[in-house]
């Protein structure tokens, strides 16, 4: 029988269209993964379609950075010699799992594609199943997150999440964020890089979106065509007052602190104010406002506590504007040392403690007063 967890990327299909390989060759000639007749019933088809979907997405996915040496670590980690394999060609392989079966044949379907970013395979013994996928480590876009296809419809099973394991509860306990906290905002991890998180934007309860951040080299990627929202907007309780703030981390900083209250713009600051403010409301890139302006319309305070540099001044100026600077207030970070302030949330949550951090928000002063861009 197939476990759950064995369950990955590209799902069973029935065994009647296996085909075993010719035991008198070595190196048996390549195979489509998605190469199946269309007499599948129609559940497998729909299964089939839905990772069709994925695996066309990450193909055309190019996030720069990374590389070969990141995405061969991570294929090594799972059992599988990389020098085997040649990229953009399906190779045979014996599977690191169930060693072949009984017949000991190379049941494992081994694919890297050509720009060497991303690998998958699929065990074609039944009693075994064992699929997946693993990323090489990705770049930025322009505005710091890069985007990547995945299905319309997102669950946790189709973006292969699983609750957070130990080394990232540690992670984020070393940054002062409990496992409580955590739980309670639905953060995840990434089941084919335990180094991955997945903060998971939910409206109503439902997945609508999902961010990942690799813990190893402090990158990010995020669902193509997930729904733009604010991230923590489950968490808004009833209340004219709602603080933004321009990172996950900083708004599960503050509600660590108590200020529950607390939501984080999902693309992060842009590196200077933009010359077009006045139609930045209709703008993509603010366009997680409109989405939640059910919520907002409700504020008549909003604590801008964007980071204390250049792009988080310019994210307050920018978000001040589309949301009324008569109804915005902006945080003064403390001082650090002589050569600045804390830059963010999660900074003076670390090093001041949960008291200090509401002292922050609760002096806020009103932006137009506050205002230095």
């Amino acid at each position: 029988m197939i476990s759950s967890w064995q369950q990955g990327l590209f799902h069973s299909i029935p065994k009647s269209n296996y085909q075993p390989q010719p035991k008198n060759k070595l190196f048996p000639p390549p195979f489509n993964l998605f190469s199946l007749p269309n007499s599948l019933p129609k559940k497998y088809s729909a299964k089939l379609k839905e990772d069709q979907e994925v695996s066309n997405g990450l193909y055309k996915g190019d996030p720069g950075g990374g590389g070969k040496q990141g995405l061969k670590q991570k294929v090594e980690n799972i059992g599988i010699n990389w020098d085997s394999c040649i990229p953009g060609q399906y190779t045979h392989l014996i599977c690191p799992l169930c060693k072949g079966g009984e017949s000991k044949e190379r049941s494992l379907s081994f694919h890297i594609n050509q720009n060497e970013k991303l690998a998958m395979w699929r065990c074609f013994n039944f009693e075994c199943g064992w699929a997946g996928h693993v990323l090489a480590d990705v770049g930025r876009a322009q505005d710091g997150v890069y985007r990547v296809n995945f299905p319309k419809k997102m669950t946790e099973e189709n973006l292969r999440l699983e609750p957070l394991g130990d080394a990232l509860i540690e992670y984020f306990a070393e940054r002062m964020i409990s496992a409580e906290i955590l739980e309670k905002n639905s953060v995840m991890q990434t089941i084919d890089d335990k180094n991955v998180i997945a903060y998971t934007y939910r409206r109503n309860g439902e997945l609508v979106n999902c961010k990942f951040r690799s813990v190893t080299s402090r990158k990010f990627w995020q669902a193509k065509h997930g729904e733009r929202i604010l991230y923590g907007l489950d968490g808004i309780k009833e209340g004219n007052e709602i603080v933004i703030v321009e990172g996950e981390i900083d708004k599960l900083s503050m509600e660590q602190a108590g200020i529950l209250n607390c939501v984080s713009v999902p693309d992060g600051a842009p590196q200077q104010v933009s010359t077009l403010l006045s139609s930045k409301i209709q703008d993509t890139r603010y366009k997680y406002l409109l989405n939640c302006k059910e919520y907002l319309d409700k504020a008549s305070r909003i604590v801008l506590a964007t980071d204390g540099d250049g792009p988080g001044r310019a994210l307050a100026e920018e978000l001040s504007c589309c949301l009324g600077k008569d109804r915005c207030w902006l945080v003064t970070w403390p001082k650090k040392d002589e050569s600045g302030c804390y830059k963010d949330a999660n900074e003076v949550l670390v090093n001041l403690g949960a008291e200090a951090l509401r002292q922050v928000v609760s002096t806020a002063e009103l932006y137009e007063v506050n205002n230095s861009v």
